[in-house]
């Protein structure tokens, strides 16, 4: 499937030559009898560097579609306030697989976060599991834009913008607004093209989602790094223009207000014939991540492994960090190589995509997430520790073959009470720091 390279470029793209209005976004007429339409993702007036609009040309505007109503839903929500929030450490299993045909909205489930919708601010942290794909129905996010991170099974998500195909170890992100169906397809067609036909036998996807309520994402600045390192810009990919022309009996579900809306529609609203802008969709494939780090001595912030970023009102103080733990070398001398013990300002949930995490050899397995909220003390497991500080430091540490993540926010993370009372938490973690060793000897040097 053919991409569109860069970070918040300006894109232009039609399926029919033409459609797309030269010198002007409106004009009395669109070509071929199509609707324009702009989807706006900043305020209109927010700086022109970080302005984010693009325009649509459809067969019919996003308006035409029967009154919303509520859907319940068991498991997706933003209610961050219906449990206390702990200072203890958590760690999840990951959840199991559906028995029942479920698709990617079906199984939807809120592990936790923070501010919300309201006050444009904060995370909606969430997993997904499904066996099959979307059909006849759609869903957009009025709350924040969605960060999704597959951690088994890919996925085609076909938005009104185009068609982006994604697999364990790339990440999409889905504007706040865009409409889109998931589809289930095989990694192998991932790289190619699958038929929404075949994509519903590809067997089974589970992920990770972070909702972001704040300041649209970005790439961080790169400060003394330089020009270059850590996501390069070029290797963004966003879609090319894609519709679908047909009617039927369809489903438009929204989220709105963390609430889920259900409203009927009689065509597929992924109808965008062309568009232009730099409000759209994208994925990153996180095995190009240039990985940077100390080649002398001591292990540096893990800030340097921030891929997206959502600032906040406060400079240098995120909203949210997107940060990832890739394959990587570790060649510091005099020092003890992975991750320290720390008590951080910020809350840190962290998933585990692929592999082993190297500070948490037992315990952290792919699909399961655990969190370290604010001042929480957290760091490597016992064996990882005497493992470290007697390792021979004249070789360097080959870190291979492993993929872990960390949305890291200012805010308290709070888990829900679904989150709390599942089978998947973990009721000995805690343990995996009981075995520390007291080593202290003031004789010794």
């Amino acid at each position: 499937m053919n991409y569109q390279s860069g970070f918040g470029n300006e894109f232009a793209s039609e399926v029919i030559a033409g459609v797309l209005p030269q010198g002007q976004n409106s004009p009395q007429r669109v070509a071929h009898g199509l609707y324009a339409e702009q989807l706006s993702g900043t305020a209109f007036t927010a700086p022109r560097h970080s302005n984010r609009r693009s325009w649509l040309y459809r067969i019919r505007p996003a308006a035409v579609h029967q009154p919303f109503e509520p859907l319940a839903h068991a498991t997706f929500h933003n209610r961050f306030d219906e449990a206390p929030a702990t200072p203890n450490q958590l760690r999840w299993n990951p959840l199991p697989m559906p028995s029942q045909p479920t698709d990617f909205v079906d199984g939807l489930v809120t592990l936790a976060g923070n501010g919300g919708p309201g006050e444009q601010a904060g995370v909606g942290i969430h997993v997904y599991t499904a066996n099959r794909s979307m059909q006849g129905r759609f869903f957009y996010d009025a709350d924040g834009e969605l960060l999704i991170v597959p951690q088994q099974g890919a996925l085609r998500l076909a938005t009104e913008m185009g068609v982006l195909d994604v697999e364990p170890q790339e990440i999409a992100v889905i504007p706040r607004g865009v409409r889109f169906r998931v589809e289930l397809i095989s990694e192998a067609d991932a790289h190619g093209s699958a038929s929404a036909a075949s994509a519903g036998s590809a067997g089974a996807a589970r992920g990770y989602i972070c909702e972001n309520f704040g300041a649209l994402l970005r790439l961080p600045d790169l400060g003394p790094i330089g020009s270059n390192c850590l996501a390069n810009t070029r290797d963004f990919l966003t879609p090319h223009a894609a519709y679908e022309d047909v009617d039927g009996a369809f489903e438009l579900i929204a989220k709105f207000q963390g609430a889920l809306w259900s409203a009927k529609i009689d065509h597929s609203p992924l109808d965008v014939v062309a568009w232009h802008g730099n409000y759209a969709p994208y994925k990153y494939d996180l095995r190009r991540f240039n990985t940077i780090g100390s080649i002398s001595y001591d292990h540096p912030d893990p800030s340097i492994f921030t891929v997206l970023t959502s600032p906040s009102d406060s400079a240098g103080t995120a909203n949210i960090d997107f940060a990832i733990f890739p394959p990587r070398w570790l060649v510091a001398q005099h020092t003890f190589r992975p991750p320290w013990f720390h008590r951080n300002v910020a809350s840190e949930f962290m998933g585990l995509i692929t592999g082993v995490y190297d500070a948490k050899a037992e315990g952290f397995l792919p699909g399961g997430a655990s969190l370290h909220n604010c001042m929480s003390g957290h760091g490597p497991d016992a064996a990882t520790f005497e493992k470290a500080s007697n390792a021979d430091l004249s070789k360097p540490d080959v870190i291979g073959g492993t993929m872990a993540f960390m949305f890291e926010t200012r805010k308290v993370i709070r888990p829900t009470r679904q989150a709390l009372a599942s089978p998947q938490l973990q009721d000995n973690y805690h343990e995996c720091w009981q075995g520390i060793a007291k080593h202290f000897d003031p004789s010794q040097a």
